[in-house]
């Protein structure tokens, strides 16, 4: 399944347990775009006591994500439209706390998501990143021999926004890792480039921690406009152009963030038991 293009293998962890210690290296196999499925993660559907449904994201390096926006509305699609739920409100437990959906269910089906995706973190403590417990808002960042400007936002998953004039130009593949990876960032960051088109329009290339350059991010999607605003270079809300399609983002008055996109199923198979019992070793 996909939503804008970021891709996830989605399993009922119901009805197929993994069992925990393996579940970081069947991630990684089923993600592998030549010897296994290929995808950006793996996502679970789990029950919950709390909500309607529990979620958990496994990047593809073997790390769990903390919160994925794109991820959480493929999960919707896929609990909806196999008739787990019947109900176009849907509540998911994540490791970021309870997420409220509202599904597009035209002809049956999920069609598109809106997410509330919660209050943003803009306090150091909260991304979390090294150094006084302020706001990073345009804040310089010495980057492989370069400085630049960054702003950070925490969506339930740390992100490090940097505004670009051409980010179709960027060298996305270079720098992406390097911030990633930057001794600021003691639990390692999703990075978001940006460049601004108008004020209610921007365009965004992503590098996911754990993944690498996916071609969308919702919680970066998320992050970049509440970066925008905060910049004042754009306003509340704003449509985000990735790789993968385009993104809906609202920062509420009442301070929440909404998102809304599409989410895609492309197939459905089964893994044979030889190549399983390959992934848990």
């Amino acid at each position: 399944m996909h939503g804008a293009g970021n891709d996830f293998v989605v399993v009922d962890g119901a009805k197929e347990p993994i069992p925990e210690e393996h579940l970081a290296s069947v991630a990684r196999h089923a993600c592998d775009r030549h010897f296994g499925i290929g995808a950006d993660g793996l996502i679970l559907v789990l029950p919950s006591r709390a909500a309607n449904f529990r979620m958990r994201v496994i990047n593809a390096d073997g790390s769990e994500a903390g919160m994925c926006g794109n991820g959480i509305r493929v999960f919707a699609k896929y609990a909806y439209d196999r008739k787990l739920h019947t109900d176009p409100v849907m509540t998911v437990e994540t490791p970021s706390g309870i997420k409220t959906l509202k599904l597009d269910t035209t002809g049956g089906k999920v069609h598109t998501a809106r997410v509330d995706m919660g209050e943003p973190g803009l306090m150091r403590s909260e991304i979390p990143m090294r150094g006084d417990n302020t706001r990073v808002v345009g804040e310089p960042l010495k980057v492989a021999g370069k400085k630049i400007e960054i702003t950070c936002v925490s969506i339930g998953n740390p992100h490090c926004v940097t505004f670009v004039d051409n980010v179709a130009g960027y060298p996305v593949e270079k720098m992406g890792p390097e911030i990633e990876n930057h001794p600021s960032f003691p639990q390692r960051t999703n990075v978001e480039f940006v460049e601004v088109v108008s004020p209610r329009e921007i365009k965004m290339r992503v590098w996911e921690r754990g993944v690498g350059e996916t071609l969308a991010c919702g919680s970066g999607s998320c992050a970049s406009v509440v970066a925008g605003f905060l910049n004042e270079r754009t306003t509340r809300k704003v449509t985000v152009h990735l790789r993968g399609g385009d993104l809906l983002i609202e920062w509420m008055g009442d301070n929440r963030v909404h998102m809304t996109g599409p989410a895609e199923e492309v197939f459905e198979g089964e893994v044979g038991a030889a190549t399983f019992k390959q992934w848990l070793e």
